[in-house]
């Protein structure tokens, strides 16, 4: 083979090597997520979408006195597989994206360094790709936790689900119902959470003078922490509006047509707080939740060398 060849076709390698080793850290980190992040979730939908509970804690509380300890993880297994793949997908792209504009910079401006504009437009691309997976995946999952318990169950499980939700509206209306607005809170969620966090790790890596592998574990996931704040405090009103159009009836039982229905009929009714409900246990839940997230994607990083 001649050098140049050879030199290309280690490129190749390393490349491929290198988008393992981000989808990889990010299904470890996908994991994680779930199993820290499942049961203030369904307290999250829950309060969102009824108005049943006096609070979070009175939410929590009835949940568990009604429908025993394991109803906080309920539709988890949806989640565990599709939230995996969501984080591994988000990693991937995120660097994907990331790489491909620090080759832009250097042939453009000689210094690859990304801008913060560039990091939050990398991270808003990685949550147009994520979305793929994320609508369907947290509509399956909001069904089966605002569903009735006991005899009044709708739904048998996942598979189930997502057949009677195609059934009944198809796959565009019925499966992927609430994307426009899952589309926008992907982007700037992850705009804002991959932003908060190359921030604060460049931060400190220049106040130290230290290279980003040297920051301490606990920095890390006390960064990832904030992201996590930063992703939920820009994004909330669109989770709103997208939880209450996928857990909304078919037919003649469908209050929103829209996102922009959905918007205009929140605040008619609800007021501007309408937007904000269920923002305590979500803000709760993020910061570890978050800090775990990036924590175990940074050392499974870091381990794969």
């Amino acid at each position: 083979m001649e050098p140049e060849i050879l030199d290309h076709h280690h490129a190749d390698q390393g490349g491929a090597l290198r988008m393992v080793k981000d989808l990889a850290s990010g299904a470890a980190g996908g994991i994680a997520q779930v199993l820290l992040g499942q049961p203030f979730d369904i307290v999250k939908v829950r309060l969102q979408t009824t108005t049943q509970y006096s609070s979070a804690f009175d939410c929590a509380s009835q949940i568990l006195k009604k429908e025993g300890p394991f109803a906080f993880y309920k539709g988890t297994l949806t989640p565990l597989i599709g939230i995996g793949a969501c984080v591994s997908v988000q990693f991937g792209a995120f660097h994907e994206a990331r790489r491909r504009l620090e080759d832009l910079n250097k042939k453009k401006y000689a210094d690859s360094t990304l801008g913060y504009g560039q990091y939050y437009l990398a991270g808003g691309f990685a949550g147009i790709t994520n979305s793929v997976l994320s609508g369907p995946i947290e509509h399956v999952r909001i069904r089966l936790q605002t569903q009735p318990h006991g005899a009044g169950r709708l739904y048998s499980g996942p598979i189930d689900c997502i057949r009677k939700l195609t059934s009944q509206g198809g796959f565009a209306k019925g499966l992927y119902r609430g994307q426009a607005v899952t589309y926008l809170r992907e982007i700037q969620a992850y705009g804002m959470w991959f932003l908060t966090f190359e921030l604060l790790m460049n931060q400190d890596a220049r106040r130290n003078n230290i290279k980003r592998d040297e920051i301490s574990s606990l920095k890390v996931a006390t960064y990832g922490g904030l992201a996590g704040e930063a992703l939920w405090l820009s994004s909330y009103p669109f989770d709103v509006v997208k939880s209450k159009m996928q857990c909304d009836g078919f037919g003649a039982q469908q209050q929103f047509s829209s996102m922009r229905d959905c918007f205009k009929k929140t605040y008619a009714i609800e007021g501007a707080m309408g937007f904000w409900k269920g923002i305590g246990p979500t803000l709760l839940r993020a910061m570890p939740v978050s800090a775990g997230t990036f924590a175990v994607v940074e050392l499974t990083m870091r381990a794969l060398g």
